[in-house]
Order: structure tokens, then C-alpha cells, then sequence
């Protein structure tokens, strides 16, 4: 507990000092946003906002992560270097893309071909190394199975499928969270209460870890470390909410590509590792419902030939679009992904007191 809580501390700590000179460096420097032409007009005033933030935060979480292992003088787990080293790598890309925006000054980065053959890259150094690692018991990090709460028993993929499923889960949820990053303070609210929902999850799979011989229940969970995992959650949970000190409306920074691809692994990481894959398309519901606004979008405007579903996509524009005000949208969103996370840790828990009732 004393580790997860100081990741935790830690990691707000870090991003809100953190964020507050990434600001200065900059503005000093001229690194601002440059805004689509395409894009709601009411935009066109972020132009020239510093981005990039999500430097500040991926290093606020790698500070609170290796500060609260060393300080209380506990090694890290395979499970929280794997999940860092996902995070950090597709934030690798996203500062790749940023760059390029900032640099020739246009609102276009890496080209989709460069940017799909990086990530791939990452999630398939990642997919591998997730079945490599095995503890004393034999579990090694990620699973060969598909998971909704825990394993699911039949439905066993071997080592090529299980791969390509980690990858796709990667593809999803990083996509998903860049594309939810659009308005002020929006993916950034979404993310911290989906890494407060893990955090919980881990604590909890480590209160009923089968690794605990001694007090594991019939209903135990098969996970290969849970508490440094719940560690890193809280790390991401307390990171993204300090930096929403700066990034709410009116933003003074924006996280860019380098923040919202680094959380969007992250939260695939946690849901591979926890063997949550599934539960993890309701706590992140919000990013499945922006994601399908642009899938639905592209896919009817071919169907149709030109015509549209939403007056603009991802989702939250078509709102903006419709004459909502910035933060009314902001604001209705996070409460929606509030529902949404309330269902799935509901989910989580009454499954372990169903289980344990039957077994009863």
C-alpha cells in the first residue's frame, strides 16, 4: 500500500511541477500548436499554445515509479517495467510526431505509414516479451488467453494469436486516446479516472492474489504482480491529474501526440497485464464511443459518397458543431466515462462475490 499511495503522490507532485516548466521552456522556445484549418473556428485561438506536454507527464510518472521503489527499497516487477517501457515507447512516437509539427510548422506529423510501422514495432516487442518473464509459479506477465475479468478458459489463442490480440489491443486503446484528444482537459479527465479504476483493480487482484498462499480464496486471481502494477496506475492516475492543473480550459499546454499515445499504451498495457482485456472496453467506453464516431464517419461518407453522419468526427467536434460550448462537452463526457467506470468496477466486484457465493 505504502508504495502504490507514494507512486501515486509522487507522480501529482511531479506533473504539476513538471508541467509548470515544460510551459516555460516552450513558450521561451516558440513551440506552440498549430491548429487544422478543418477543425471548429473557435479553435483558432489555441493556435501558438505550447504542446507537447505529455513529455512532462510520462516523466513524472517514470520519476514517482523509481523514486517510490527506491526510497522504499523494493525492486521493480517485469509486469511494471514492461508496462513503463510500452508507455514510454509509443510516447517515443507521438514526440516523434510532434516534432515534425513543430519543426515545419504545420498541423500534420509522421505520415500514417511511418507512425503505423513504429507503433506496430513497439506493440510487437511488447506482445513478445509479455509471455516471457515467468515467476516462481510459472505466470508470466500477459496471457494467451482473451479476458474479460480474468481469463477466459476456452478461449485459448497459443503464442501467434495471443500476439497479434496484445497488438491489436495496443493499436485500439492508443488510437483511441489520441483521438480523444481534442478539446481541453478532455482525454486527460478520461484517462485519470480509467487509471484510478486499474489502480483499484490491481489492489484489489493483489488482496486475492493466488501468490498470497496463505490467504488466496477459491476465487483468486492468476496475475503476475499486481501491486507494482497498481503502482504505476496510480503513478499515470496522479501524473494525468496534475497536469490537468494546466491543461484545463482555457489550456496553457497541450499533451500532443507524446502524452496521448503514451496513455493510450498505457491503458492497453494494464488491461493485457491484468488480464482484463475486455473489462477494459467498458472502463475505457468513452474511447470506444470516439473511436466508432470515426470509423462510422469515414465509413459512411464511402458508403454514401460524400455525405456525413456527424457533423464532424471524432464525436466530441459533432457536439461543438451542434453549438455546445467547449466545456459543457468536456464536462458531459467525463460523466459519461464516470458511468462507464462505475459499471465495469461494479463488473469486476460482483464477479469475485458471485464467484466466491457459488463456491460457497
Amino acid at each position: 500500500m505504502r508504495l502504490i499511495l507514494l507512486a501515486g503522490a509522487l507522480g501529482l507532485i511531479g506533473a504539476m511541477l513538471g508541467t509548470r516548466l515544460a510551459i516555460r521552456v516552450l513558450v521561451r522556445r516558440g513551440y506552440g500548436q498549430h491548429v487544422r484549418d478543418d477543425g471548429p473556428q473557435t479553435h483558432l485561438k489555441k493556435a501558438g499554445t505550447p504542446t507537447m506536454g505529455g513529455v512532462a507527464i510520462i516523466g513524472a510518472v517514470l520519476m514517482a515509479y523509481l523514486l517510490a521503489h527506491l526510497v522504499l527499497w523494493t525492486p521493480p516487477t517485469a509486469s511494471g517495467v514492461l508496462l513503463l517501457g510500452l508507455f514510454v515507447g509509443l510516447g517515443f512516437v507521438g514526440f516523434l510526431d510532434d516534432w515534425i509539427k513543430i519543426s515545419r510548422a504545420r498541423s500534420l506529423g509522421l505520415n500514417s505509414r511511418a507512425k503505423l510501422i513504429l507503433q506496430g514495432l513497439i506493440a510487437i516487442g511488447f506482445a513478445w516479451a509479455c509471455f516471457q518473464f515467468p515467476d516462481g509459479r510459472g505466470i508470466s506477465p500477459g496471457s494467451q488467453y482473451v479476458s474479460f475479468l480474468r481469463d477466459i478458459q476456452w478461449l485459448h489463442l497459443g503464442p501467434w494469436l495471443g500476439m497479434a490480440w496484445i497488438i491489436f489491443i495496443i493499436a485500439a486503446f492508443s488510437n483511441g486516446v489520441n483521438l480523444s484528444d481534442g478539446l481541453d482537459g478532455l482525454a486527460t479527465g478520461l484517462t485519470t479516472m480509467v487509471f484510478v479504476a486499474y489502480a483499484l483493480v490491481n489492489f484489489w487482484q493483489h488482496s486475492q492474489w493466488c501468490s498470497r498462499l496463505s490467504t488466496a480464496g477459491p476465487m483468486c486471481y492468476e496475475v503476475r504482480d499486481p501491486n507494482d502494477l497498481a503502482a504505476v496506475s496510480l503513478a499515470l492516475a496522479g501524473a494525468t491529474f496534475g497536469f490537468l492543473w494546466w491543461n484545463a480550459s482555457p489550456a496553457k499546454i497541450f499533451m500532443g501526440d507524446s502524452g496521448s499515445l503514451a496513455l493510450g499504451g498505457a491503458v492497453a498495457g494494464l488491461a493485457v497485464l491484468t488480464r482484463t482485456e475486455l473489462l477494459a472496453v467498458i472502463l475505457g467506453g468513452m474511447f470506444v464511443l470516439i473511436t466508432l464516431s470515426v470509423v462510422l464517419q469515414v465509413g459512411y461518407f464511402k458508403l454514401t459518397g460524400g455525405k456525413r453522419l456527424f457533423k464532424m468526427a471524432p464525436l466530441h467536434h459533432h457536439f461543438e458543431m451542434k453549438g455546445w460550448a467547449e466545456q459543457t462537452v468536456v464536462v458531459r463526457f467525463w460523466i459519461i466515462c464516470g458511468i462507464f467506470v462505475a459499471a465495469g468496477l461494479g463488473l469486476f466486484y460482483a464477479e469475485w462475490v458471485a464467484g466466491t457465493d457459488l463456491i460457497g
